[in-house]
């Protein structure tokens, strides 16, 4: 989400500068066969929103990720870009594993996950989806932004998988915590579950915390916001 600033006049007759929210919620995906891409977005288990269509030089379609605050629109006479030309689309997912597993569950292509590093390179160069060069397996300190996989639609359109657990300071207020979906809510459950149990072991000496509750939604808060996690 993004703001501007507009002018107004307070009270006192003074100019002042108050904020209008500005959501993208639409990415215009361009197609080459409308049907076969409504038969692909749906197979990746998208909700459909909507099927506009005059019955003669204009239709659009409009599908919405798991999730997601913005959809994608295709169709005809909808945009003049080629088709397959938008590319490194990306898509935020909490557990990458889990998301290209989904995927392939459901009979879509899909690359092997990777992540950018120094040293020794695998897999095809592939330009646009997060640069030229790809290193073999997630990022091996599971660091967030640093994991990926990549797809395609039937047109060639790029889609890529980042997986996103803390988001870099500021991304997020602080003061408001809020998870895209029931498996986005249960994946930071898990991680929380994990990092308590090693404070259990390390700073309580094994001892069970009975304040696991507090602690539990102090981590998932900071971990979502950036902020510096519980010890």
């Amino acid at each position: 989400m993004s703001t501007t600033q507009v002018r107004s006049e307070n009270a006192a007759g003074k100019a002042v500068a108050a904020k209008v929210d500005m959501k993208l919620e639409i990415v215009v995906i361009p197609v080459s066969d409308v049907d076969r891409a409504k038969e692909f977005y749906e197979r990746l288990g998208w909700r459909l929103d909507a099927d506009f269509d005059n019955g003669k030089d204009f239709r659009v379609i409009q599908f919405t990720p798991p999730g997601s605050g913005c959809s994608v629109i295709f169709g005809k006479s909808v945009t003049a870009a080629a088709p397959g030309s938008a590319q490194g689309l990306y898509l935020i997912v909490s557990d990458i594993e889990a998301a290209r597993k989904e995927l392939l569950g459901r009979g879509i292509e899909i690359s092997e996950v990777f992540h950018d590093a120094g040293g020794v390179y695998a897999g095809t160069d592939e330009p646009y989806l997060f640069g030229k060069l790809r290193a073999r397996g997630p990022d091996p300190e599971h660091r967030s932004y640093r994991s990926f996989a990549s797809f395609h639609d039937s047109d060639g359109n790029g889609w890529l998988f980042q997986e996103i657990t803390t988001r870099l300071p500021g991304r997020i207020d602080s003061t408001t915590t809020t998870f895209a979906s029931a498996n986005d809510l249960a994946s930071a459950f898990r991680r929380a579950e994990a990092a308590h149990g090693e404070h259990e072991k390390n700073v309580l000496g094994g001892q069970r915390d009975e304040n696991w509750p507090e602690w539990y939604a102090a981590y998932m808060v900071a971990e979502q916001a950036g902020t510096e996690l519980p010890m």
